[in-house]
């Protein structure tokens, strides 16, 4: 096998906090992809406000000591590196977009969906739409602009339309608590959706990963939720702060989320689902659902999560595990997948 050179796409020229999720995501991937013998692993950080680097590490010493340039200068730099694929480790919108787009321009290819799918993904009101046509379940809702109020009956959910981790999310019992709610989701962007609360029931994530050409279903992820405590996950159910100010991933641990047994009835419901959304939606080498189970045990499509950063932590890879998938198979199987895909494009009709 030839030495390939991975190059890992991290940083988020928005703000801090995309920057620190994506260096704690790329880290731990990094380390853990870490095979001098298959990879040469190269590193392109993109700063808050736009300037790129090309760290031998994610240490603050290794960012001080890169060389600051301007996307011109760091597409030169890329293409001297000669990078056989690149991984996405960006979370904000024009990371999970542009940036993925521009690598399209350069002709690298890339882990994961387009620019394109990764943008559907990212506003929930069109990946609902979308899902629904292709005979998905949704919640009934309503996007609005201000605290307009809509027709659907208490309890509802409001969330920011392009926001993720659960930030500006709500649940609305009565009208007193529905402008507020609308507010804090319009802080996030300049829509908000309202959507028909699904009653409990459980909620639960699915992962696909494509294997030789055909989406393969992995065992699900089931969250903590409570129809009286907890009746939605909130930002604080999946990032949450150490004493020391790291910022660290709450839902990992047995008493917030656990693998539910593949003979659960409720599985094969959800992985149907699951590959519906997958094959509507484009969705290459791997994709992530989030359903919620309503009391008769029919799946509700939430939203999608479409990226996998490879770090021993990230869902998909925890699900591949449960599967028996390690994460050196995993990330090998979406290099032949990426092989797969570039040799059926070039090979003549």
């Amino acid at each position: 096998m030839s030495l390939q050179t991975v190059l890992h796409l991290v940083g988020s020229p928005v703000d801090e906090f995309h920057a620190e999720l994506s260096r704690l995501y790329a880290g731990a991937s990094i380390a853990a992809l870490d095979d001098p013998r298959r990879y040469r692993t190269r590193i392109a950080y993109v700063a808050p406000g736009g300037r790129w680097c090309f760290p031998d590490d994610l240490s603050p010493e290794g960012l001080s000591a890169a060389v600051d340039m301007s996307l011109p200068q760091a597409l030169s730099h890329i293409d001297q590196l000669s990078v056989d694929v690149m991984v996405p480790q960006m979370f904000c919108l024009p990371g999970m977009t542009a940036y993925r787009s521009l690598f399209d321009v350069l002709g690298v290819p890339y882990l994961g969906s387009s620019g394109d799918v990764m943008a559907i993904g990212a506003d929930k009101a069109r990946t609902r739409a979308i899902v629904g046509a292709a005979g998905v379940s949704v919640p009934e809702g309503r996007i609005v602009r201000d605290r307009t109020r809509t027709d659907l009956t208490y309890p509802v959910v409001v969330k920011p339309v392009s926001a993720d981790n659960s930030v500006g999310v709500s649940y609305v019992r009565c009208d007193e608590d529905y402008g507020p709610a609308v507010d804090d989701a319009l802080a996030y962007g300049d829509g908000a959706l309202v959507e028909s609360y699904v009653e409990l029931g459980r909620e639960v994530r699915c992962g696909i990963v494509v294997r030789d050409g055909n989406p393969v279903c992995l065992p699900l992820e089931e969250y903590t939720v409570d129809a009286t405590t907890k009746p939605i996950r909130t930002r604080e159910d999946k990032l949450a702060r150490t004493d020391t100010g790291a910022l660290y991933l709450v839902a990992k641990d047995d008493d917030h989320a656990w693998t539910v047994p593949v003979e659960d009835p409720v599985t094969e419901r959800v992985w149907d689902a699951a590959l519906a959304c997958h094959d509507a939606l484009g969705c290459r080498q791997y994709s992530l659902f989030d359903f919620r189970i309503d009391p008769h045990g029919r799946p509700w499509f939430l939203e999608a999560g479409l990226y996998c950063s490879y770090a021993p932590g990230s869902v998909v890879v925890t699900m591949a595990r449960a599967a028996g998938i390690g994460l050196d198979q995993l990330f090998a199987d979406a290099l032949a997948e990426l092989d797969r895909g570039r040799t059926a494009c070039a090979s003549p009709s």
